[in-house]
């Protein structure tokens, strides 16, 4: 029996599994105090007769923003709404807000600046969906300025993103920038996160691409999700080039080096991506079980590197980062065997087969210790596989069958 009857399991080539990791870029942008004493500001003047409107943040929306402003009556229910947001009794202040969105003698602006300080208020009480009921709400009354207005669309948007609701925040996002005109990178690239999400790779990388040129400074997390987009459709050169670029401008960047490292192995480079691993190594940088999984088994996948996937493995082991399972074990003893190290892959068979899902571990071990003259243990290893089940149980048999040496 050879040991090409001993072949490597075929979930070392599936433990590469390795992941692109981009920061968040999908922070909700929500009302900020400034921006709420902007507007207390603004409707203080409009009461007072006087101008007192912000910057206009959208100077090419198509939309025109509407005059009407707070009336008396109405002027004083906000204000006290206000006061009771301000004093932090968001409950209080919000049953103000729906009194003054119930109320039919409340104007377009009353309604939406209500809405807009209930959606606020619910976002702080981390109330998902109501804030986002309350912001539909503020754009469907139609009564804010176009900070207000296109703010509260935009707010919404991150909101659908925040919760996975890719397909209605495209739609906010694609009315956001049609209204608007906004070519604002920090914009784009959210809508660029939405196409990635819903899988439509070349829409996104082409948005992406769009945000990252217009910025003076492009964000590392912006470029990490170019990075990615590219790899999954497919275009490992611009992945390839993207992920070199911010591994060499951040190289103390663990995250950049480790997608560095994924980007060379999802393009068979595994010979560069175990030399940007081992250097992590080296510096005492892999601290995850599954970044030093993710370098053993690049050895594994590589052409007569069992042997340091072996101390790989051990180093893992002995630091405690890796977790000693099934998969570990098993990754170890095919590591060894076929390092001809013989005897520790054996011990290493022994504690892998228990643990595994089948006997197919069990069978590697007969097999082993088979070819080492070990015939009793080597029936009792076919015994066990049998009883936990293999894919072909007639080389358990034949094992079982075999006359002592």
């Amino acid at each position: 029996m050879s040991k090409l009857s001993i072949r490597k399991h075929s979930l070392l080539a599936a433990a590469i599994g390795t992941v692109l990791v981009f920061g968040a870029i999908s922070q909700v942008n929500a009302q900020t105090a400034q921006q709420r004493a902007d507007e207390r500001r603004a409707q203080k003047g409009a009461q007072k007769g006087q101008s007192a409107k912000a910057e206009e943040q959208y100077p090419q929306a198509t939309r025109q923003s509407p005059e009407t402003k707070a009336t008396s009556k109405g002027g004083a229910k906000l204000q006290k709404m206000m006061k009771l947001y301000d004093d932090e009794k968001g409950a209080d202040a919000r049953a103000v807000a729906d009194e003054i969105i119930a109320n039919p003698a409340s104007n377009a602006y009353e309604h939406a600046f209500a809405a807009q300080i209930g959606a606020q208020i619910a976002y702080d009480a981390d109330d998902t969906a109501t804030a986002m009921a309350y912001l539909n709400k503020a754009i469907e009354f139609n009564g804010l300025d176009n900070n207000g207005h296109y703010g509260a669309m935009f707010m919404l948007a991150q909101l659908q993103l925040q919760e996975d609701q890719y397909a209605e925040s495209l739609k906010t996002f694609d009315r956001f920038f049609a209204e608007t005109k906004s070519q604002k990178p920090e914009q784009l690239v959210l809508k660029g996160n939405v196409l990635y999400r819903l899988e439509r790779y070349p829409e996104a990388a082409a948005v992406l691409k769009q945000a990252i040129d217009a910025s003076p400074e492009p964000k590392a997390e912006w470029q990490q999700l170019l990075m990615a987009t590219y790899a999954e459709s497919g275009q490992a050169g611009e992945a390839v080039k993207i992920a070199e670029g911010l591994a060499a401008k951040n190289p103390a960047d663990k995250r950049a080096q480790l997608n560095l490292a994924a980007v060379y192995q999802q393009n068979d480079m595994l010979d560069k991506a175990a030399v940007v691993l081992e250097k992590l190594r080296a510096s005492g940088q892999l601290t995850d079980d599954k970044e030093y999984r993710q370098l053993y088994a690049t050895y594994l996948n590589m052409d007569g590197k069992e042997k340091e996937a072996a101390k790989v493995i051990t180093e893992g082991l002995e630091k405690g980062v890796l977790k000693p399972d099934y998969q570990v074990y098993l990754a170890m003893a095919q590591s060894y065997y076929f390092s001809d190290q013989v005897a520790p892959a054996i011990d290493a068979y022994k504690k892998a087969a228990p643990l595994a899902p089948d006997g197919e571990a069990y069978l590697n071990l007969a097999r082993v210790l088979w070819q080492e003259d070990r015939i009793p243990e080597a029936k009792e290893a076919a015994k066990q596989a049998i009883a936990k089940g293999v894919k072909k149980p007639d080389d358990a048999k034949k094992i079982l069958a075999l006359p002592a040496k």
